[in-house]
Formats: structure tokens, sequence, C-alpha cells
């Protein structure tokens, strides 16, 4: 399988971002298409495909054609305007999801020659069709309703990524009458894939095989002529106007109703559907024929991610990576007394993200703590950070939660703990108005013998345990006061009328962060032509804002070195004479989302690493606010230096980008045999932690008694 075809560019400088993300996604898709990787895994990897391709249309396409319905002919950064962009994706975009569909048929094909069985309808025995007809009779038959459609106009308010089947029904007998339609919603409640009793193994049937095999009961005394899934996807790139907006958590609220009735912009239905069925739904939904996707597989190839989780098959899943326990940080430790001493930095998924959690649970029991202020930006569903601050609160601690309404996609859950922190006293604030608040910082201000100490965490990634699991993020915990003075300062600013004010030691987006990143490139570029020595490293999600990638270019005309490992999105072309010979960009594309932003600069030898929240990318810089935090402890340096050294030494999980966009896997001799950065990771994580083991088993440690104690 090919990992792209080009992306057209009118301007040679840029790529276009759209083109470049699906080729991300063509990656992943590349991932579910490796025989060396486990079976289940590798269904995984295709099911992501499927999610992300869901949510490119809602935002991006949506995106792209409410400019188009503007009659905006502007082009961007490559030079294509938005209907250019629109055919591109269109023909991209068919291309792919042919892919995936021959992708999932044949892995398929390979989990039932291991147990793994999807059965037909046409394939069940007698103690299937038994079981799968009682089944409908007791589960499916009671819950499920159809709808009549008269005609277009009256075509009823569906959802998007929700499963229908749409039916015709024949005339009823009258001459001249035409063929009538119906929609039954499936719904999320039953379940998608329904486990049948079978030999061995598992054995399923698909929710959508057992209503069409009894479709004719829902329509008593009517003869069905077909019947065929289908699922829209709707814009989902709509905005709350905040200027006009006294009550934000109610125009949220607004914007996601909104959401159910905004423009169907993708129609995916079963290949057997005729053209009647096909182009009545057309119709009604309003959307062009060039949107339609037909599918010879089951639709929403993201609903089969439940096998990945089945019990047992461990030869078909990847071998555990259980996460590291920090050698500073053992369960149990006192967060206080250890960040008082030392700078602590963590390294996820390969070490746990407990002591995260582990910092707000002890600071909302500490009667010591007296204030804890934090950002949520993405929590998990039944947050253990989210019910420490509300324990906090109710133990009387000053609680304050920065919680980004608008985080999107998240908008319905950050609602409802906005709600459940504010009912519990928790001083909540909804962001900042006209910004996205993306930051992640939590601070814990601890009242000691020698005076308040501010104790912070700050991450790349979001408070969220679960995808903590699953996402490489960096987290740095510390006691420092100079941090501590300008986490202070950045809460005020972004929770009251505070204007933002000169900080030690980070810098903040909108404020300052894009600057200072131009300023540490053009640093490098001016020391390069004096003959100095000159380089940048950097590690991020996407590169997309055009300043900066005309930074580098400059930057590699001077000579400078640029290795760039950019998981997504890259605007930037790299390798062109004259402009970016002397840039290298690679994607890493693993086991674990590759999600820290980490920034090396050369600095006359005197280098300076950075974490950060920002990608480079017009809407981090100039339309959210986020974090850039330097990081001077040698330790945590060299371990972020150590990290970006071994992402530019893959040779198993990397593809390196072409001058036209396309991306090229590198290979040595196969990729079981190639240096593999995650894995050599994870190594590290586990010998730090069995090095301080050892170390401790060697070392006598007295106990002392505390000061003050007498022994009597």
């Amino acid at each position: 399988m090919h990992a792209g075809q080009g992306i057209l560019m009118k301007k040679k400088r840029f790529i276009n971002r759209e083109l470049s993300w699906l080729e991300f996604n063509q990656r992943i898709l590349e991932l579910a298409c490796d025989p060396d990787i486990p079976l289940l895994e590798r269904l995984k990897f295709l099911c992501i495909t499927s999610t992300n391709l869901d949510e490119f249309f809602m935002v991006r396409v949506g995106g792209l054609q409410i400019l188009e319905a503007q009659g905006n002919r502007k082009p961007d950064p490559s030079g294509l305007t938005p209907t250019e962009q629109l055919d591109a994706i269109e023909h991209r975009v068919h291309e792919m999801v042919s892919l995936q569909q021959v992708c999932l048929q044949s892995l398929e094909n390979l989990l039932h020659e291991e147990g793994v069985h999807r059965v037909r309808p046409d394939d069940l025995s007698q103690e299937q069709f038994d079981f799968v007809q009682h089944l409908f009779n007791s589960q499916v038959f009671p819950v499920l309703s159809p709808m009549a459609v008269p005609s277009t106009a009256e075509f009823p308010i569906i959802a998007g990524r929700s499963l229908y089947m749409g039916v015709r029904l024949k005339p009823a007998g009258k001459e001249g009458e035409r063929h009538r339609f119906a929609i039954i919603p499936l719904g999320k409640q039953l379940g998608r894939l329904l486990a049948i009793p079978g030999l061995n193994g598992y054995s399923f049937i698909m929710l959508e095989d057992v209503v069409a095999l009894y479709i004719d009961r829902f329509f008593s005394g009517e003869t069905v002529a077909e019947c065929a899934p289908f699922r829209i996807t709707r814009n989902a790139d709509l905005i709350v106007r905040e200027d006009m907006a006294s009550d934000l958590l109610s125009e949220m609220e607004a914007v996601l109703e909104a959401r159910k009735n905004s423009d169907c912009i993708r129609l995916e239905i079963d290949n057997g559907a005729s053209n009647s069925l096909t182009g009545f739904l057309q119709r009604s939904l309003r959307i062009q024929k060039e949107a339609i996707y037909r599918f010879v597989v089951p639709l929403d190839i993201s609903g089969f991610m439940r096998l990945a989780d089945l019990p047992g098959y461990k030869s078909l899943k990847n071998d555990p990576w259980p996460s590291q326990a920090a050698p500073q940080l053992e369960a149990g430790a006192n967060i206080f007394d250890i960040l008082r001493k030392q700078t602590v930095m963590l390294i996820h998924p390969y070490q746990t993200f407990e002591p995260v959690v582990r910092l707000v649970e002890q600071a909302s029991a500490d009667p010591d703590v007296v204030a804890i202020k934090q950002i949520l930006y993405r929590t998990s569903r039944n947050s253990p950070i989210v019910a420490a601050l509300i324990r906090a609160a109710r133990s009387g601690k000053y609680v304050t939660a920065v919680v980004e309404l608008k985080a999107r996609f998240d908008e319905e859950r950050n609602i409802e703990w906005a709600k459940e922190l504010e009912k519990d006293g928790v001083q909540v604030i909804y962001g900042v108005k006209g910004l996205k608040t993306h930051a992640k910082v939590c601070m814990a201000v601890r009242r000691e013998a020698d005076g308040m100490h501010r104790y912070l965490h700050i991450g790349t990634g979001n408070y969220n345990e679960i995808t903590a699991l699953l996402y490489s993020d960096v987290s740095y915990m510390t006691c420092d006061d100079e941090l501590g003075a300008d986490a202070s300062a950045f809460f005020n600013a972004i929770t009251g009328y505070s204007q933002p004010q000169q900080f030690h030691r980070i810098a903040v987006a909108p404020i300052g962060l894009r600057e200072q990143i131009l300023d540490l490139i053009k640093a490098e570029t001016e020391r390069k032509k004096q003959g100095q020595k000159a380089f940048v490293n950097a590690k991020m999600n996407s590169l997309v804002d055009p300043d900066i990638i005309d930074a580098l270019y400059d930057a590699s005309i001077a000579g400078v070195k640029i290795r760039l490992n950019v998981r997504g999105i890259c605007c930037l072309a790299p390798g062109i004479a004259g402009l970016s010979e002397n840039i290298s960009v690679i994607s890493i594309v693993d086991r674990y989302l590759e999600h820290s932003r980490i920034f090396h600069f050369c600095n006359g030898g005197e280098e300076k690493v950075y974490i950060s929240t920002a990608d480079w990318m017009p809407r981090n810089l100039d339309k959210r606010v986020e974090l850039l935090v330097p990081i001077d402890d040698q330790e945590s340096k060299d371990r972020l230096i150590d990290m970006l050294n071994a992402c530019f030494k893959d040779t198993a999980s990397a593809w390196r980008l072409e001058m036209d966009g396309t991306f090229r896997r590198i290979q040595t001799s196969g990729r079981k045999r190639g240096f593999r950065s995650q894995e050599y990771l994870y190594g590290r994580a586990s010998g730090m932690l069995q090095q301080a083991r050892r170390k401790r088993r060697t070392t006598f440690e007295p106990h002392v008694p505390p000061s003050g104690s007498s022994i009597r």
C-alpha cells in the first residue's frame, strides 16, 4: 500500500494543510496494513482512521464548505482556494475509504482464522439462527421504531455519526403511486456487535444485519422492496459569538443543540442500496453526489474497536508495557516533601500519570494546603482530579478551576463538570473571552513553617488519566519560586481583569509565545551567519504557521541544521535547494500517540530546552492561551534531549517527509530489527526505576528523628 500520491501545491513554499492531515491519517492506515503488528492492534489503528475522518469532515470540510458557500476565493498559503481544496479532499478521501475497506476485509479474514468470526445472516447455523431470532424478539424489536418519511420535505432531523436503516416500501397498490420510504434509528443502546454462540472462539453478528433479517416485522401488511444501513456527518464547525454572549455556558449549550441540525456534509451508505433509495436520501439531506461514500463492508468501521478489547487473544495484541513508577515518586510518597527537595520530570505513558493525580488528591486532603488552582481542558468521564477539587472545596480550601467550555467535542462533558464544580463551591472560570485556554498547569499553595510555597505541575497533555495511558506527554513537577510566581501571575491574568505581566521564565500565547519562538529561531540564524554552531530540534503535533515556517526557511538558508519531528500536519516543504535543504522532517506513528511539544536550541552552546502546550499553528499562537516553559535543571534537560535524539534515530516507526508532501517510511532491514524510539523510551523508564531500586537496596539509610522530637 502506498503512503500518498503527493500533495498539490501551487506555491512551492507551503504544503496544503488539509491534504497534509489526510496523509497523517494515511500513515495510521499503513499501520493497520502492517503484517508485523499484532492483528487486533492493526484493527485498532483502522478504527482510529475512521474516527479521525469523522472529525476531519465535521470540522475541516465543514469549515471549507462554509467558505465556499460564502463565495470566498482567497487561497491558503499553498495557493489553493476553498473549492480547490474541497475537490482535492474529495478525490483523496474516496481513495482512502476504498483502502480502508480493503484493509477491513483482509483483517476480517485473518481474524476468522484466529477464531474471531463476524457471522453473516446467510451463514447462521440453526442454533445461531434460533438465538438471533430470540435476540430480535426480546431485545431489538421492542426498542426500535421506524419513522415514515412521506417526502423529502418531511425528512426528520437525524443525528450525525449514528447508524440508521433506510427502507423503501413498494406502492400500496394504487396505480401511479410511488415507492414510499422510512428510516429506523438503530441507536447506541443495543450495541453494534452482538455476541452469538459459536463452536469456538468469539462469534458476533452486526445489529444492522439482524434488523435487515427481520425488516418485514417492522412493516406489517407492507412489502419491503429494500433496506440498507446509512449514516451522515454534520458540520460541527460552529462557533459561539462570545462578544454577544452574556452567559457563555448557555451559549455553548445552544451551539451543541445547533450541531444536531447543521448541514449534512457526508452520506455513507451500504453499496447494495439502490439508486432510488440513495437518491431519496441525497435529495432529503441536500448533499452533492461527490459527498456520498458507498461501503461494501459495514459502515462506521470505528465500531469494530470493541473487538480490540476482547478478553484473551494475547497473541493478537501488543505485549504489555505497564507504566513505570518514577524513581523519586513511588506510590505512597508525600509529593510535597519530595518537590521541596527536587524537581521531577515524568515522560508518559512510559512513566505513570499517578503522581499528577496524587498531587491534586494530596493537596485536597492536606490541612496545610490553602488553595488549588487548575486548568481543565479535557478530562475523563469519572475524573479523580475533578473529584479531588470538589473535596478540597467542600473542606474549605480556596479552589479555582478554569474549565474550557470550548474544547471541541468535549464541550458537553465540560459543561457538566462546570456545573458540578460550581455546585460544590469551586470558583469556576469559563476560560478567556475570545480565546481557548489550552495551557495545562496546576498549582497548590501550601502554608509551611517558612511561609507559603507553590507546588506546580506543568504538562504538555490533558488532565486525563485515561488518555495518559495512550498519549506520549511530558509532566514537569516543581516547587521553583520563579515558576511559582509566574504561575500565580498567569492565573491572575486569566481569571480576573489583571493585565498580563512580565513573566520571569515562561512565555504565554497569544501575547508573547510566538515572538519568543521567532526570536529563538532568528538567534540561531544570526549565530550561524557569524560562523558559530547553530541548530534547532523540535517535536510537535503540527507545523502550519507561515511566519515560523519562513523563519525556519531563513535559518536553513543561513546553514542552520534543523530537525523536526511533526506527528501530523506539516506545511513546511523540506529538502528544497536554496530554501530548505538543511531541514529534515520526520513523523513517528506507533502504539502511543505522539503528543508532547519539545523545543531544543543550540543557543551558542548554552543549550535551551522548552516544553509547551502549543503547536506551531496560528490557532495555538494567536487564538489560544498556551504556555512555553523552559526546562533548566540539567537532568530533565538531558532526558528531553535524549528523547528528541531517540525520535530522530527511529528506523522502525518513522516516516520522512519529502518536498512534494508525501511521506516515505524509514526502514532499514525490517521493522522488527530497526531502532524503535517508543520501545527505547519504555526501556529507559524501566531501567531508571530498576536502577533506583537496586541503589536503595545497597544504601544504608538511617532513620532520623524529626526535628523537635525527644527520645525518652
